[in-house]
């Protein structure tokens, strides 16, 4: 087995080995001039001056192929390292580059009055590169700010924050439904919660009401709010009502939320649609309960394919596309045929969920 090796294109390296070996020369040159060279015959035809050029080329040579080699192999991994970034962290790293750059070229420069340009440039030159490098990272790893900075100038705009991280405005069909509860504690749900006064209002009106429902619904909702702002990694603040123009609830919410940027937390479907329509960032929790529901419900038909035989008497066991058991009642004599089944029950197991049906004409 043969070892596989890159070979670094000879064309750069050897453009790169010509640009040390002219400054090796240079080098060699001045080195020359201030140890007191002069235009005398030294080595044959060869004067000081020139002798300590041709060294410095020479040095220049070997030194130019390693350098070479080692830049352009550096570059190869650096354009490597950049295949997994995006082209928010490239931009936002590169205006970090430059500014930080700038910057240290600024501060740098007196070195050229303090320094021969020999030894002054290449100084000038690694301090530039060290302090944009820096200035390239930390651009990157604040990519949102440096794009909020100098972003919308250069025509570009930091990308929008995820409703999930932003405050949530919490409508009146959550509070009653009750589930956020179980979504907090789950851990998928923290942060914090803004309640309009609007809602408060409504919740306690309809904790006041005459209607039986509607006043078991107000306790309802007024008692998981006051559950929620006791768990754990949640802030629960109690917010005026900002849009005392706008008469209907719905409608304020929408306002409070696109004035304040913040999402809003619902049940409603409705609200969430008008909520979208308005440019408001939405967190549907029922569209969350829609996305988790069972794959087969009580009453579904399934065609199954029976692989096994079950724990007790008569059940033959079969799975779902996404891996549900399923077993079938009065069916252990159909093993390794396709059979209609109709779910009977399901049954929600630490394991995950377990299915129970009936074959199409026994369920009846």
């Amino acid at each position: 087995m043969g070892l596989h090796v890159t070979r670094v294109p000879s064309v750069i390296v050897e453009l790169l080995r010509l640009i040390v070996v002219v400054l090796g020369a240079a080098v060699g040159y001045e080195l020359a001039a201030r140890d007191g060279g002069s235009a005398t015959s030294v080595l044959g035809p060869f004067s000081g001056l020139w002798l300590g050029a041709i060294v410095g080329a020479m040095a220049g040579y070997v030194v130019g192929g390693i350098l070479a080699r080692l830049t352009v192999r550096t570059i190869d991994r650096g354009e490597k390292s950049l295949e997994g970034l995006s082209a928010e962290q490239v931009v936002a790293g590169a205006f970090g580059g430059v500014l930080t750059g700038f910057f240290a070229a600024v501060v740098s420069w007196p070195l050229f009055l303090v320094l021969p340009p020999v030894i002054a440039i290449p100084a000038f030159l690694f301090v530039v590169l060290v302090v944009a490098m820096f200035g390239f990272r930390v651009g990157r790893s604040r990519r949102d700010a440096m794009l909020a900075a100098v972003g919308e100038k250069a025509g570009l705009a930091p990308r929008p924050p995820a409703p999930a991280s932003l405050p949530r405005l919490v409508d009146t069909s959550v509070a009653i439904d009750g589930r956020v509860l179980d979504v907090v504690r789950s851990g998928f749900l923290h942060g914090r919660f803004l309640v309009p006064q609007p809602v408060l209002d409504e919740l306690q009106s309809m904790a006041d009401s005459g209607d039986d429902l509607r006043r078991a619904k107000g306790r309802r909702g007024l008692d998981v709010l006051e559950s929620l702002r006791r768990e754990h990694g949640v802030e629960m603040l109690a917010v005026p009502d900002e849009a005392l123009g706008v008469p209907d609830v719905d409608a304020k919410l929408i306002r409070m939320a696109i004035d304040r940027n913040c999402a809003l937390l619902t049940f409603d479907t409705n609200l969430a649609k008008a909520a979208s329509l308005a440019g408001v960032r939405v967190l549907n929790l029922h569209g969350l309960a829609l996305a988790l529901r069972p794959l087969v419900v009580v009453g579904d038909e399934v065609d199954l394919h029976l692989l096994k035989a079950g724990k007790e008497v008569g059940q033959a066991v079969g799975y779902l596309e996404d891996g549900t058991m399923v077993v079938a009642e009065h069916s252990r004599e159909r093993i390794g045929q396709d059979v209609t089944l109709v779910v009977t029950s399901v049954v929600t197991t630490a394991n995950g969920r377990l299915v129970f049906a009936k074959p199409a004409g026994a369920a009846r």
